[in-house]
């Protein structure tokens, strides 16, 4: 018989398969000589207290041969002459829209501006050891998107936007870990991504697919407010009346050409701040209540959200044993971002920790109208660049000489590899949001003890966290609310935040826009 239980038990407990089974049995009444296989069904950890507790969900065999069911991918059809859709971006919300268009019996297209993943490193040292900036591969451009060197955290609160257990599958599916689909806060690390990503570009190929790389689309054909084809930046043209734009949070680029064609879209509030490094053993200390962290626990997260003078200030893809990374995607700017490894075992943590902003924020760029926002947080980063001596360095203060107005005369080695420069906050950033960091860092030290102090660097700016724009789209069909067959997706249009919720939303495009092919037909 199977049965479900939920437990709570010690770390050591839930890292031992044998003392887990002996406790289940004396729980429950059952003997332990019963019990053929425990599958753990979902995974977390309650570190509220002191002694530390893994909170289980577990499907108990007793007297019942278990017998392990793989993952499948979905049977793809042969999509060679089938109709096509095209596909700008070859992120998390372009991959998965070209595999749900496969599987629905339509032909995808994808269009990268960027490189494969394997030969998207190359730029990523260019950037780290050289500060050269690549306009089309870097950390945010190139197959699989921001996410693929930065992190790949699948975690997702927004549950309401789709079948998150089902994206999880698809990539256990294509080669990732089956631990994404028990924990409580899945991911994958950045070394493991690159195989997952590639993986999906050979099965979309295979089944008669089509992956472009460093194709970029520099221009829309659009008659009777209909899309009519994509013009590359070769100056060729693919006519198309079914486009699926996907190209992410960071694509300047395509925002100023829906602008300069008078394609509605709207300026979207987001959060900018910096992102901070701690040692991971102090992260480790506040949240474990401990001095050394138990063999049995992982790096140690943080999570936390603070209101100061009206405005929210919160953590922002926090990577525990994680490194801090160089995302500017143009000369002239300087963009933070951070990733862990699959193991998480960097000797260092950090955070964004952002600050909330507000349409009127932007006032003082109204002149660019919907893309005010867009154009204050490049002011940002060209500021930080400036002062951080127009290189990749980027500008960085200890964390208590933050709080008190002081400029570090002196700054540890990050794990940033381009270097910093020695700078005030206030050098990068306007009066509210320096003054929001401030209140804000002590807020927090009254939420996490021990979390203000000199020995943490803060680095500016973290800018990246969401779109700054919205592009518009009817709520039914999906499509733009002017342009008839514009689909616009994920991140960058204002509907996603994250792989997940991302890879979602590609699958939903994918699924209105075979919908209306079918129609037509």
């Amino acid at each position: 018989m199977q049965y479900e239980f939920t437990i709570q038990v010690s770390p050591k407990i839930a890292a031992h398969p044998e003392q887990l089974k002996l406790t289940i049995a004396r729980e429950n009444n059952i003997h332990a000589d019963e019990i053929s296989h425990i599958k753990i069904v979902k995974r977390s950890i309650d570190a509220r207290q002191k002694a530390i507790k893994v909170n289980l969900k577990l499907k108990v065999y007793v007297q019942e041969d278990f017998i392990d069911q793989p993952i499948e991918l979905p049977d793809y059809p042969d999509v060679t002459n089938a109709p096509e859709v095209i596909i700008i971006g070859a992120g998390p919300a372009g991959l998965f829209a070209a595999l749900r268009c496969i599987e629905l019996g339509g032909k995808p297209i994808v269009l990268e501006r960027g490189k494969d993943v394997r030969t998207r490193r190359r730029d990523l040292k260019a950037i780290n050891r050289d500060h050269i900036v690549n306009e089309d591969s870097n950390y945010c451009f190139g197959e699989g998107g921001a996410g693929t060197y930065s992190d790949g955290k699948l975690y997702t609160r927004s549950k309401k936007r789709g079948d998150v257990q089902r994206i999880l599958q698809l990539l256990v599916g294509f080669g990732a870990t089956d631990q994404i689909l028990v924990e409580a806060h899945p991911h994958i690390g950045t070394n493991k991504l690159p195989a997952i990503i590639a993986a999906i570009r050979e099965k979309v190929i295979e089944r008669g697919g089509q992956v472009h790389f460093e194709t970029r689309v520099v221009d829309f054909e659009i008659k009777n407010s209909e899309m009519n084809g994509v013009i590359l930046q070769d100056g060729s043209t693919i006519a198309t009346n079914k486009v699926i734009i996907a190209t992410g949070h960071s694509a300047r680029d395509i925002f100023e050409l829906l602008y300069r064609k008078n394609i509605e879209i709207e300026a979207k509030p987001f959060a900018l701040g910096v992102r901070v490094e701690h040692s991971q053993q102090l992260i480790d200390q506040i949240q474990y209540s401990c001095d050394i962290r138990s063999p049995y626990l992982p790096p140690s997260p943080y999570s936390i959200v603070k209101q100061v003078d009206g405005r929210g200030m919160y953590s922002f893809c926090m990577c525990p044993g994680g490194v801090i990374a160089p995302c500017a995607t143009s000369p002239g700017e300087v963009v933070t971002n951070g990733w862990s490894p699959s193991k998480r075992d960097q000797p260092t943590a950090n955070s964004g920790i952002v600050v909330e902003l507000k349409t009127e924020d932007f006032k003082s760029f109204e002149k660019y109208g919907p893309l005010s926002a867009m154009y204050f947080q490049k002011s940002i980063e060209q500021k930080a660049w400036k002062v951080g001596g127009e290189t990749q360095k980027v500008p960085a203060q200890r964390l208590v000489d933050l709080v008190t107005g002081k400029l570090s005369n002196d700054l540890p080695i990050t794990s940033y590899k381009p270097g910093l420069t020695s700078a005030d906050m206030g050098q990068v950033f306007p009066g509210f949001i320096h003054k929001t960091l401030i209140s804000g860092f002590k807020a927090f030290d009254q939420r996490m003890k021990g979390y203000l102090t000199n020995d943490a660097v803060v680095h500016a700016p973290e800018s990246r966290t969401s779109s700054p724009v919205r592009i518009p789209r009817d709520w039914k069909t999906l499509q733009h609310t002017q342009i008839k067959g514009l689909y616009p997706c994920g991140e960058g249009a204002g509907y996603a935040g994250g792989i997940i919720s991302a890879a979602i939303d590609g699958e939903k495009c994918a699924e209105a826009c075979l919908a209306t092919i079918k129609k037509s037909f």
